[in-house]
């Protein structure tokens, strides 16, 4: 086999690999909300209380994917990885076997916990074992599989649930993870990390690199990192919304069915998946990465403020939630590419986990103003405000591109 065919195998199969895995961490973000109708029944709860078993979970994977950073760039990317997944694992067996609301939270949490490890671990093991032109290709991948892991957890969750009970949902759940830890563990020298030798110890930089790289904490000297850190949180204070009442804004604003106002969101997901896999060549073939980000949020934008206008019909508005998806979709590869240029060297974990953490605290808190929202008559608003937020997060995708660029002027000129 000629060595670029090999090197494309190699790329496929890590690809491949990461790819499942991030799959099934988001399949875990959703690991109770599809059975809430069954649980309220069993624990008598109210919708608040089971709103905050999803806070809780989102915070403590904020929490944990900052801290997960430093622990993948200190000890690898694979074994954060494994780790992660078993606690998804674990997380789903104390769910099944929950007899309280605090063990319900528990088991949130801990759901959380296993989540932290996903980005900081997927993004360390993609960008050393993926050659760099095949990357856009790679965050893609990544992506478009995080998708299908939310589109998969209703459907499993829920047709388990209504077929025997939620326990043995959960039970069935928890078999997931550990058939994809095995499948990483087999393949595991795929995963092995470039920087790490074969008895585990960290191979020596250079001196210049090592500068570079600096101390533990010198990263969070970086604007950039703080400024990728932002654009995380807006865009998923936008993504919140969507998510938990895009579907209820759709059915107040145009009086459309359930099934109709649930297409919606199944068209942004769709259309979203579809963009991420145009959004990988798109990334391949440029390096202003914030100039892609800032059209395709802008076009989502202004699409999400037209539905909120409700002067469609009311099947236009389900396909401009796909055009609202798409556009998000597109940016998804640049965005990933962008933070990787603004990384310092023998960073890459650590920033990583700080700048994703903003995912985590955007999808935790944009569910209380998007309900409250909701509460007080003001569908229309839920839309307006995913505009404003996409919008937005263009100044932050803006200001990292052109601070990283004058960077690399200034490292060519010196």
């Amino acid at each position: 086999m000629s060595t670029a065919a090999s090197s494309f195998r190699a790329d496929a199969q890590v690809i491949t690999l990461v790819g499942i895995a991030h799959g099934v961490s988001h399949f875990f973000h959703l690991i109770l909300a599809p059975l809430f109708p069954w649980l309220k029944d069993a624990f008598s709860l109210s919708y608040a209380e089971l709103g905050f078993l999803m806070t809780m979970f989102f915070v403590v994977s904020g929490i944990g994917q900052a801290l997960a950073g430093f622990v993948v760039d200190r000890i690898g990317a694979r074994t954060v990885l494994f780790a992660g997944i078993g606690f998804l694992a674990l997380s789903a067996v104390v769910l099944s076997q929950a007899n309280s609301y605090a063990t319900l939270l528990a088991g949130s949490m801990l759901a959380g916990l296993g989540n932290s490890v996903f980005h900081p671990a997927d993004f360390t093991l993609l960008n050393q074992r993926v050659s760099p032109p095949r990357l856009g290709h790679a965050f893609s991948v990544h992506g478009i599989s995080g998708n299908l892991g939310w589109a998969a957890a209703p459907v499993f969750l829920a047709t388990l649930a209504g077929l025997y009970d939620w326990r043995t949902a959960l039970l069935a759940a928890s078999l997931l993870p550990l058939a994809v830890l095995a499948l990483l563990f087999v393949h595991r020298d795929l995963l092995q990390d470039s920087e790490l030798k074969a008895g585990g110890a960290k191979v020596a930089e250079p001196a210049g690199k090592q500068a570079a790289g600096g101390q533990q904490f010198d990263f969070i000297h970086v604007p950039a990192v703080w400024m990728c850190f932002a654009f995380f949180f807006i865009t998923a204070m936008a993504l919140g919304g969507i998510q938990s009442f895009s579907s209820a804004g759709l059915r107040s604003l145009y009086g459309m069915s359930l099934p109709l106002a649930t297409a919606g969101f199944t068209a942004f997901m769709l259309a979203s998946a579809g963009g991420m896999i145009w959004g990988g060549f798109i990334a391949s073939k440029t390096t202003r990465h914030e100039r892609t980000i800032a059209i395709a949020f802008a076009a989502s934008g202004v699409t999400a403020i037209l539905i909120a206008a409700g002067i469609v019909p009311a099947l236009v508005a389900v396909l401009l939630m796909g055009a609202v998806g798409f556009g998000s979709g597109v940016a998804g590869p640049s965005r990933d590419l962008l933070i990787r240029a603004a990384a310092p060297k023998n960073a890459t974990g650590r920033v990583y986990g700080v700048v994703y953490s903003g995912l985590d605290i955007g999808l935790a808190v944009s569910p209380v103003l998007f309900g409250a929202l909701m509460d007080g008559g003001h569908p229309s608003w839920v839309f307006i405000c995913i505009g404003v937020f996409q919008t937005l997060a263009i100044v932050t995708a803006v200001s990292v591109g052109t601070n990283t660029a004058k960077k690399g002027v200034k490292a060519q000129a010196a």
